[in-house]
């Protein structure tokens, strides 16, 4: 068992963005070697805990807030931080059930149901196996078994139900029904060629996106018929790429899609309902060799995108803005690897391929009245239903996206003194 004191790695002050940053408890003779990498980390739906994949097996479960002041966290006597052994590499993990925030007719009975009330973690293993735990316990609860490659990324549904989709490196994605606690067949999901890396569930959980790394699809999936929709990688302006991550907005209007090759990244903004590709922003940097983006996260109110890189630990983008509202200091030893936003926003956590996890305070940006009410409308609208709306063209640009313009430098305009 490691204590939290044991995990301290330094504490900057919040001039650099910088909260804080753990470290793994491993061995001296693991550090740096493979499986000591943090693959996943994730907060439970109303903030009050982090889990953190923090290598060879290991996840930390840690009761949030942390308490800290400006030398070192002050330890509470009551802290029941867990440490869960899943004597298999955690690929990715999840908290569930996450509460519907519009509840539809007949789903307030699964939401005050006891079983859906209970915290749960669910945890993706080298063995294909996904490992579900009680977090207030710390326990095993059961497994679900199927994949046949490693199960490498986990999402609930947004709704408050036990649904929970997975993929996989067996190149098919699958949608469990945790109430039956494994003993009922997933929903099976085929068509990628390759390993599917990343999967997204939208906010009104109709559809489900998936990358796949190496074919280049960008796939959506009727949550609703567990059927196939259609590839939103057609003609695409690169000869060769590699697909990192994808995130549906709060409102489910855009899927942003990470791309890398050679020393580029991009991130490309669609309309999954219509297929078209309403916005882009490229990187291109002058360093030898690659510049991989790794993950890609919607802040909580859709202001704002949190971008990790080979070359950067973190990076904020704000669609529409030419630079970022915020990007640390060049750095290729970042080693980056996932990122998260606390549920209520402030707080962006990554992770990082030494097993360390850092916090960072996210720039605040107060949501226009104009931007709450596209969010509010365009949580339960489609395109089609907007655009079939009588209103003016400029309003239709607005709802829709199509107003967010291309930018092909992502460097801040900001000096490198100004970012630190």
């Amino acid at each position: 068992m490691c204590s939290l004191k044991d995990n301290i790695r330094r504490i900057r002050s919040a001039s650099d963005g910088l909260i804080l940053e753990l470290k793994s408890a491993h061995p001296p003779s693991l550090e740096g070697r493979a499986g000591c990498e943090t693959w996943s980390v994730d907060f439970s739906p109303d903030g009050s805990w982090f889990a953190w994949s923090m290598g060879h097996g290991i996840v930390w479960v840690i009761a949030w807030p942390l308490q800290f002041d400006k030398v070192e966290i002050a330890l509470e006597s009551n802290r029941q931080d867990k440490t869960l052994n899943c004597d298999q590499t955690v690929w990715g993990l999840a908290f569930g059930p996450r509460p519907s925030k519009t509840p539809a007719p007949g789903e307030k009975a699964a939401s005050c149901d006891r079983e859906s009330s209970r915290l749960l973690l669910a945890t993706g293993l080298d063995n294909g196996v996904i490992k579900i735990w009680d977090v207030v316990t710390g326990q095993p609860r059961f497994d679900l078994k199927g994949h046949e490659g490693i199960a490498r990324d986990l999402v609930f549904t947004p709704n408050g139900k036990l649904t929970l989709v997975s993929s996989s490196r067996d190149k098919t994605l699958r949608i469990w029904d945790l109430t039956q606690k494994g003993k009922k067949e997933p929903h099976v999901l085929t068509g990628h060629k390759d390993w599917v890396s990343c999967c997204s569930v939208s906010p009104d959980c109709s559809m489900i996106a998936s990358i796949g790394r190496f074919d280049r699809m960008v796939c959506l999936w009727s949550l609703r018929s567990y059927t196939f929709i259609r590839n939103l990688m057609g003609i695409n302006h690169k000869t060769f790429y590699l697909l990192a991550s994808c995130d549906f907005s709060p409102d489910g209007a855009l899927l942003a899609t990470a791309a890398f090759s050679g020393s580029s990244w991009w991130i490309d903004l669609w309309d999954p309902y219509t297929a078209q590709k309403l916005s882009s922003l490229m990187d291109c940097s002058e360093m030898y060799g690659q510049n991989q983006i790794s993950s890609l996260r919607f802040s909580p109110e859709g202001l704002q995108l949190a971008i990790v890189t080979e070359d950067r630990a973190l990076q904020m983008w704000e669609p529409g803005q030419r630079g970022m509202v915020m990007q640390t200091k060049e750095d290729r030893a970042s080693n980056g690897l996932c990122c998260n936003f606390h549920p209520q926003g402030g707080v962006v956590a990554t992770g990082t391929r030494d097993g360390h996890v850092r916090f960072w305070r996210v720039p605040r940006s107060v949501p226009s009245l104009c931007h709450l009410c596209r969010s509010a409308l365009r949580h339960s609208v489609s395109t089609h239903q907007v655009e079939a709306l009588p209103i003016p063209r400029r309003i239709l640009e607005f709802l829709t996206y199509r107003d967010i313009p291309n930018h092909s430098e992502a460097r801040s305009d900001r000096s490198s003194d100004e970012e630190e």
